[in-house]
């Protein structure tokens, strides 16, 4: 028994059992019936798996009902401030004493498999997220959706998946969405029913409860990856070819202003990632995002993260705010994790002058419908500048749009890269480099399809050159089909 992760209590405030039960001497041993919730004295201990749907419902409900029982107990029994310094091998034999005892005083029969379970759950419940923290230690899970407390949904691979996991109500679900934002100095109730938040592993945490969610809270969790993935991962995984990666390498290299668009979970920041890659060492790097989610390995590296309204609806600072502070900074390049709003025209003017080689993201279905996002944005600041200015600043400003999409398999795809060579009267020219083409459908649903060059030379082949990037002319050929 660690007794200093314990609270004193005065003997004679022992804990009661949840239901009284009669007294028994200690030498008697007989078969306890489990009793957390008033249920006729007949009934059996709690049924075991592979009985029918009906006992397996009943014997759901009733381990819920015990568990939440015994976390009660654990934070009257619990000194959490001396937690603070336990280590998990403590807590957890901690924890499991006293949920021994309080079975023993609930009078609840569990066997071996069913204690370790509610041990573990238990301890998800005090130091983690309760039933979320099997899915955030699962590295093959990439996003958390929960709508309402009995309906929790993952994404793997690119597909959802509906989980067995479950809150036990409303009430449960949100504790565990308070414990989140409280952490972090936030707050969600029904005067401000919507919260962005971030986890302390780094992964993005969104919440709506109600009255705005209908059916329960709504929360989104885009679990953070710990390791990023390389460009020749990516390439190995298919998400674009070895040619697209050499064109990628000296449009970096060579500074070149990069936006990467997409739909939303189509990869934008795992390719904004793995094309930071080619930054050098020797660059001052400024990142700016409304959660922090880029992972950058350059040695000089600055990231700045956004800030919402206090209580009192003061103390808010944007990403157009860190971006303008950004610009005195001395940064060689300025990444944004996404353009989203008026923080659009710093970003454009910081392209134009001086900073090369700034990327960012943002949410377009093509290429061309980037370039009128962009134009969309700038019209929303309420920036009064004739649509022409507009484009010439676009046009100037932005050299390659890099298009990645999920496909309907959940595969992620780089589908297009895209130039911008200019001004033609009122129009923006671009030009496709190189795209995804596909070609069939496996019975699976997989797509079947390849990476081609349009046969088109880059318009930067001559900046490639004096960079001492002298790409073979083969890799812009038309390539032969293949899976």
């Amino acid at each position: 028994m660690f007794a200093r992760y314990r609270k004193t209590t005065p003997a004679t405030q022992a804990v009661k059992p949840v239901e009284a039960v009669p007294t028994r001497p200690e030498t008697q041993q007989a078969t306890r019936a489990p009793m957390s919730m008033p249920r006729p004295q007949t009934e059996k201990p709690l049924p075991v798996l592979g009985a029918d749907p009906n006992r397996l419902a009943q014997r759901a409900q009733r381990m819920n009902a015990i568990k939440s029982d015994l976390h009660k107990r654990l934070l009257e029994n619990l000194n959490l401030s001396a937690l603070e310094h336990a280590s998990e091998a403590e807590l957890r034999t901690e924890i499991t004493t006293i949920v021994a005892e309080a079975l023993g005083e609930m009078e609840v029969v569990l066997n071996s498999e069913e204690r370790a379970t509610l041990n573990r759950e238990l301890y998800f419940e005090v130091m983690g997220l309760g039933p979320l923290e099997p899915l955030l230690q699962d590295d093959t899970v990439n996003d958390i959706l929960v709508n309402g407390p009995k309906q929790v949904f993952v994404e793997r691979a690119g597909k959802l998946e509906l989980t067995d996991i479950t809150f036990r109500d409303e009430r449960h679900l949100l504790r565990i969405i308070d414990k989140i934002v409280s952490a972090v100095g936030r707050r969600v109730d029904e005067s401000n029913p919507y919260v962005d938040a971030r986890l302390s592993d780094g992964s993005r945490f969104n919440a709506m409860v109600p009255p705005v969610a209908v059916d329960g809270s709504l929360v989104s969790i885009r679990k953070f990856k710990k390791e990023k993935l390389s460009i020749n991962e990516l390439v190995r995984f298919g998400a674009f070819s070895e040619e697209m990666a050499l064109y990628l390498e000296a449009a970096v290299a060579t500074r070149l202003n990069i936006i990467v668009s997409g739909g939303t979970g189509s990869g934008k920041t795992t390719t904004l990632n793995a094309l930071s890659s080619f930054i050098g060492h020797e660059e001052r790097v400024l990142t700016i995002e409304d959660t922090a989610e880029l992972q950058l390995q350059q040695a000089h590296v600055g990231r700045m993260e956004s800030r919402p309204a206090n209580i009192e609806g003061k103390g808010a600072v944007t990403q157009r705010d860190c971006l303008r502070n950004a610009l005195r900074m001395r940064p060689d390049r300025i990444v944004v994790g996404e353009t989203r709003g008026e923080e659009v025209i710093d970003m454009l003017q910081a392209m134009n002058t001086g900073h090369d080689g700034s990327m960012t993201t943002i949410h377009a279905n093509s290429a061309r419908d980037g370039i009128s996002r962009l134009e969309n944005m700038v019209a929303m600041a309420g920036l009064e500048m004739p649509l022409r200015a507009v484009r010439s600043q676009i046009g100037s400003a932005v050299n390659l749009i890099v298009q990645v999409s999920r496909l309907q398999d959940g595969s992620r795809r780089m589908v297009s890269i895209t130039e911008i060579t200019g001004m033609e009267g009122d129009i923006i020219t671009m030009q496709e480099i190189f795209r995804f083409e596909r070609t069939g459908l496996e019975p699976d649903g997989t797509i079947l399809g390849h990476f081609t060059g349009t046969g088109l030379r880059s318009h930067y082949l001559e900046r490639f050159k004096r960079w001492g990037y002298d790409l073979p002319a083969s890799i812009y050929d038309e390539a032969k089909a293949r899976r």
